[in-house]
């Protein structure tokens, strides 16, 4: 089996993900479970094979110069795939993961539609996705990008590493930049966007002091701002944005955070009752007054009890979608209590004994 049969076999089996590395069997990963293919063991040339076969001559230089590499790669009319290529043990290894062609929408997505949708209404100010590896975060934030290009005359600017789902003007004109063919990195990008005219600045994901310091600043001049951040929930990522400034600056940046964040949607993906398929659990966080107060006066404990309050704002706790998800019968008692921090309060709550948040 060439590579492009392989990946078509993803594509068509519902695999999301594929991991190859030397003398292993390639391993998939199924409505989030990771399992063995089955397909025999792969030498170490053949994986070098592979991913020399995904990438330009100018992977292959970065390739060599760096010892790890993202890209994407399009299978015509199938998917898109994101590639890490990396050294492991001598060898080299990959994975590859799978980004449909299509873009869906939030309902499609069975995310929370209003308050989605309310956001991307925003003229300016933060909005971050935000949850660990494998959570959807960059589904979530491309479908929001279409649903702006599909209503709104606006220039959005877009840097991405790498560029995962391509979009076509509708209403908007979209630049997509991706770090090391249309720009060195995401700082340098940032460095002159303001210039670019952007109406919505997009940032593939705020990975280090230097990119959160310039959403911050891009925010602040009346920008919209889009990204994902990896953290856990929607507290954790306001306190994350101002940890990365130096302790002399965070009181200051506190205030600055409290002003231009707009909404935090933290997610993850769980599996389906049935076990065929997988459903986002989200925490919604949006930045009321009150919320505001709390986070400028680094009142973050309260924050998560103001969120749990807000239901009809719009907002909601993982534990309060948990409880959602587990009463349609979505998913299983058993993987909830998996997932909750406060297992007590959530048996509680699933047995409609109203509890402190």
């Amino acid at each position: 089996m060439d590579i492009r049969e392989l990946l078509q076999f993803m594509v068509q089996q519902n695999i999301s993900d594929i991991h190859f590395k030397a003398d292993c069997a390639p391993l998939i990963r199924l409505h989030g479970q990771l399992i063995s293919s089955q397909k025999g063991m792969f030498t170490a040339e053949s994986v070098k094979q592979i991913a020399y076969s995904l990438m330009s001559e100018l992977h292959k230089k970065k390739f060599e110069e760096d010892g790890e590499l993202d890209l994407s790669y399009a299978l015509d009319k199938i998917s898109r795939f994101r590639v890490n290529v990396y050294r492991q043990k001598g060898t080299l290894a990959l994975s590859l993961r799978v980004i449909p062609w299509e873009l869906k929408s939030f309902e499609e997505l069975h995310l929370p539609t209003p308050t989605l949708e309310k956001l991307c209404e925003m003229p300016s100010g933060l909005i971050l996705i935000a949850g660990v590896t494998g959570a959807g975060k960059t589904t979530t934030l491309n479908a929001m990008l279409n649903y702006i290009n599909q209503r709104h005359a606006y220039n959005i600017i877009s840097i991405e590493d790498p560029i995962e789902y391509y979009h076509k003007d509708r209403k908007s004109s979209i630049s997509q930049r991706e770090v090391g063919h249309d720009t060195q990195s995401f700082g340098s990008a940032l460095k002159y966007i303001l210039r670019q005219d952007p109406d919505v600045i997009v940032i593939g994901e705020m990975r280090d002091p230097e990119t959160v310091a310039a959403a911050v600043v891009a925010a602040e001049t009346g920008h919209l701002v889009l990204s994902t951040i990896h953290t856990m929930d929607a507290t954790h990522t306001i306190q994350r944005i101002v940890d990365s400034y130096p302790p002399a600056q965070q009181g200051p940046m506190r205030m600055a955070v409290a002003n231009i964040v707009r909404g935090v949607i933290a997610q993850k993906l769980l599996t389906t009752s049935d076990g065929k398929g997988r459903v986002p659990c989200t925490e919604v966080l949006l930045m009321s007054p009150y919320i505001r107060q709390l986070v400028s006066e680094n009142k973050m404990p309260e924050v998560y009890t103001a969120i749990a309050r807000g239901q009809n704002d719009g907002m909601l706790t993982f534990d309060q979608d948990l409880l959602r998800l587990c009463k349609e019968g979505r998913i299983s008692k058993e993987a909830a209590l998996i997932e909750t921090t406060r297992p007590d309060n959530f048996l509680s709550m699933l047995q409609g004994i109203s509890v402190k948040a």
